[in-house]
């Protein structure tokens, strides 16, 4: 019985996930990241895939990151500098690296 629960449970969350990463991928759009990056291949900034394979093993990496997109930053990947994103929140900007460090 308890097996069955738990495996219950895994479906629901499993299922959930891919809900959970369309829905942030509709965020990255709406918050204007598509203008200067694509999830597998460079643009005028990173591709997210590897964004997310860079930072993958650090601590703190999400809020490194969710620093990054509110901030800005630059030298990183290059000479293009990334503007600061006002317009995305302190919670969105979190949810934002916490979906680039899944694609990894």
């Amino acid at each position: 019985m308890r097996t069955a629960v738990l495996l219950c449970v895994a479906g629901v969350l499993g299922a959930a996930a891919p809900a959970v990463l369309a829905q942030d991928d509709e965020m990255y759009k709406s918050k204007n990241c598509f203008a200067c990056h694509r999830v597998d291949r460079n643009h005028l900034g990173p591709a997210f895939k590897a964004v997310g394979a860079k930072y993958a093993d650090e601590a703190g990496a999400d809020a490194k990151l969710a620093q990054k997109i509110r901030e800005g930053s630059g030298g990183v990947w290059g000479t293009t500098p990334m503007p600061p994103q006002a317009q995305v929140t302190e919670a969105e900007a979190l949810t934002l690296a916490r979906w680039i460090l899944s694609l990894k």
